[in-house]
């Protein structure tokens, strides 16, 4: 028997069940990985709130995963049993000790980077390198903010853009969380909820506004960050873990400040089968340099409530791992 965590119903953790699900063999095109590490994302949350509709309950949640090849079906020849490989995105499902995954998913591993390390770097890199280079293509003149620069996808956005020689400005809950911003590169940053955020940003860039700024935390936040840009700058809203985005007028973003909102969706960008293997070779390439998601925190898996609990509510930095 193989183990798993159903989403029961859509609201609290109390939705989340540890079952027993039987083994599952490898149809066409599909490989079994038996599992080591799956992350955790708030895209999860997202799922499990019923914000982001999944297409019927009960399911098993999780976009994120890394492990070994056990079995694989008629056709796959990419991939062979016995292969360590990661991947990312759609079909959700990677709550369990083992699942079926599409081959086309999978993401054969370098003997140099442990499976732990790809489970929690793979679905934040790969929101890193749409966020660098789709929605707005960052280099070394380009200045940066990073909200929840201590979190998961906030420490690698930090890593690869100061590996691309951005300056990058943070946020941080606390002087803990800024100390792992700092060490991951920030040069800059604004500690606590209640900060003067859009009069730090003017006093850092000397009134002009950052390039980009990537706001995943929503509420109202996201009307600051717009102030925090400079025109014909960009806001790319990538999440809402500080409560849901108010509606907007267009004319808050132009024309008098003239600037470009985005709302680019990881999902779509890793479902595209024409982007989504050079997007997974990309953060490989990045991780073998270092830029990596740090792992804050391990779970067993049938402890997903209290990652998503913990995530939910700020209490952890960095990335989450269940551990089957």
């Amino acid at each position: 028997m193989d183990k798993v965590v159903r989403l029961t119903g859509t609201g609290g953790v109390e939705h989340l069940s540890a079952q027993d699900q039987e083994r599952k063999a490898p149809g066409p095109g599909e490989i079994r990985i038996r599992q080591e590490a799956i992350g955790v994302n708030f895209i999860d949350i997202y799922h499990r709130m019923g914000l982001y509709p999944l297409p019927a309950l009960p399911t098993i949640l999780g976009v994120e995963g890394a492990g070994v090849v056990e079995e694989v079906g008629a056709g796959v020849t990419a991939v062979s049993a016995g292969d360590r490989i990661t991947y990312a995105g759609a079909p959700v499902g990677a709550y369990a000790t083992a699942r079926l995954l599409p081959a086309a998913r999978a993401v054969r591993l370098p003997d140099d980077i442990p499976l732990p390390l790809a489970a929690a770097s793979m679905v934040r890199g790969m929101t890193a390198h749409m966020l660098l280079t789709r929605t707005y293509p960052v280099g070394p003149d380009s200045t940066l903010l990073v909200h929840a620069a201590a979190g998961g996808l906030g420490l690698m956005l930090v890593r690869w853009a100061r590996y691309l020689g951005a300056t990058v400005i943070g946020t941080v809950g606390s002087e803990a969380k800024a100390s792992l911003a700092r060490d991951a590169g920030a040069q800059h940053l604004v500690v606590g909820r209640q900060a003067d955020l859009v009069g730090a940003i003017a006093e850092l860039t000397g009134g002009r506004g950052v390039d980009v700024a990537y706001d995943g935390i929503g509420g109202d936040m996201l009307r600051k960050s717009l102030a925090c840009v400079r025109p014909f700058g960009t806001v790319a809203s990538i999440g809402q873990a500080g409560g849901a985005i108010p509606p907007l007028d267009v004319a808050e973003i132009g024309p008098r400040r003239a600037l470009c909102l985005a709302r680019p969706s990881v999902m779509a960008y890793s479902a595209d089968p024409a982007i989504y293997p050079i997007a997974a070779e990309a953060v490989l390439q990045a991780m073998r340099r270092g830029i990596v998601g740090t792992i804050g925190g391990t779970y067993p898996l049938a402890e997903a409530a209290r990652a998503h609990a913990d995530l939910e509510a700020g209490r952890s930095s960095g990335s989450l791992l269940l551990i089957p």
